[in-house]
């Protein structure tokens, strides 16, 4: 898989996910244990400018207002998340993005190919999440899955130093590759509404 093109392959599961989406779909749990809909579009939205920027090498800071203060009661939050996704996506299309460094709405520099691995975990993830909460089958190329699994098994033990992962779910062996990346997110693969 070309190093410039998971982001808008992940992009275009999450997007298909997301148009599906309904205003009573809000409050459905997801299996990121911190999130329902509503607080997993949010923080797609809030940290959506930054994982943008990190893709054009400019440092764009989160919003002033915290993920949990997002308003979705005006406007259409679902046309602004595709329309956000669309924009990421395109950023971390061009080459370029993928070498030297970046920020990632902060004054840290971290290789390009690494964040750019980060955002791919985060829409395929995500995009995982969504799927299950509103029960809609989603599915993924298995190149990009095998890209995916490559770049969360390398960041894994720092994202839960973040705090960003939970605990490795443990998958039998000779899972998917769809239920290994999960698993090392912290995520069960068998998870249910």
């Amino acid at each position: 898989m070309s190093d410039a093109r998971p982001v808008a392959e992940a992009g275009r599961t999450l997007i298909d996910i997301v148009r599906d989406l309904k205003p009573d779909h809000l409050t459905a749990p997801t299996p990121c244990a911190d999130f329902d809909v509503r607080a997993l579009v949010h923080h797609l939205l809030f940290w959506g400018p930054s994982l943008e920027g990190a893709g054009r090498k400019e440092t764009v800071p989160p919003p002033a207002a915290t993920e949990s203060e997002l308003d979705l009661t005006g406007g259409d939050w679902a046309a602004d998340l595709v329309a956000q996704v669309e924009r990421t996506a395109a950023a971390w299309d061009d080459p370029g993005a993928w070498t030297g460094t970046t920020h990632m709405g902060g004054p840290t520099e971290l290789p390009a190919a690494l964040v750019g691995g980060m955002v791919t975990v985060e829409f395929l993830v995500h995009g995982w999440d969504l799927s299950r909460a509103v029960g809609r089958p989603a599915t993924w190329d298995a190149g990009l899955l095998a890209h995916a699994h490559e770049e969360v098994a390398k960041t894994a033990d720092m994202g839960r130093q973040m705090g960003v992962y939970g605990p490795e779910v443990p998958v039998p062996d000779g899972s998917p590759t769809l239920d290994r990346v999960l698993g090392l997110t912290g995520r069960d693969p068998s998870w249910t509404p």
